[in-house]
């Protein structure tokens, strides 16, 4: 459990996130001039799943000598609370995988949420199968031994041109992967659940026949103003 929040805040907080998707938690940050949605990244497995929770992260980078004779990633699933996410800065490499089918087993064995590889990914009939969500850039059959190493984990990492750190929250689904820190918890949520109550009176609306254009408006374009 992290060490800056109750288990019962904690618990509190991962489910007032899990109530929005992506789109909704990029908006509460466009609102408040916040950046963490990240181009680029998909949902990689064939099930339609939704992940959010705080981050466990891991980096890696070249395979260089002196480095540290380990599995990349075990490491933080290993450290990893039940609903936590591993996300992997694999710098955008789409040539060697930054996350392979053990690696899904024993996370999800560990109660790990997912993954979110900046990068390529690899055996995802099998981690599909398991049920298990991954969200990365590219799929690869080409391993990672003697191509990429784990460099360090529980740091700093950057994925796309976003800068997370452990313990920051991230929501992932089909329209992509949002990031926000921990000190803007309270704020981006009751922004997004602002901008979810709006969007919901206009659904119900369009539901009891209302035209698109008179629904949509000129107010929606100042939703987020």
């Amino acid at each position: 459990m992290p060490e800056d929040i109750s288990p019962t805040a904690y618990a509190a907080a991962a489910q007032r996130v899990a109530a929005f998707d992506t789109c909704t938690i990029s908006d509460a940050l466009d609102k408040l001039g916040l950046r963490g949605a990240v181009p680029g990244l998909v949902r990689l497995t064939a099930k339609r799943q939704r992940i959010s929770g705080r981050v466990v992260t891991v980096k890696l980078g070249p395979a260089i000598e002196g480095l540290p004779k380990r599995h990349l990633g075990a490491s933080a699933i290993m450290a990893a609370q039940p609903g936590e996410i591993v996300v992997v800065e694999h710098r955008g490499r789409t040539d060697a995988s930054g996350w392979g089918g053990l690696l899904s087993r024993g996370a999800a064995r560990n109660g790990v949420a997912g993954v979110i590889v900046d990068g390529a990914c690899r055996d995802l009939d099998e981690s599909s199968e398991l049920g298990f969500p991954v969200f990365g850039r590219a799929v690869v059959p080409l391993t990672a031994r003697g191509r990429v190493a784990e460099h360090d984990w529980g740091c700093p990492v950057t994925i796309g041109s976003i800068v997370v750190n452990p313990g920051d929250w991230v929501v992932a689904d089909g329209s992509g992967v949002v990031f926000f820190k921990q000190q803007h918890l309270d704020e981006v949520l009751t922004e997004a659940e602002r901008i979810h109550c709006r969007e919901t009176a206009m659904i119900a609306a369009l539901e009891q026949g209302a035209p698109i254009d008179q629904v949509m408006g000129a107010n929606y374009e100042d939703m987020l103003k």
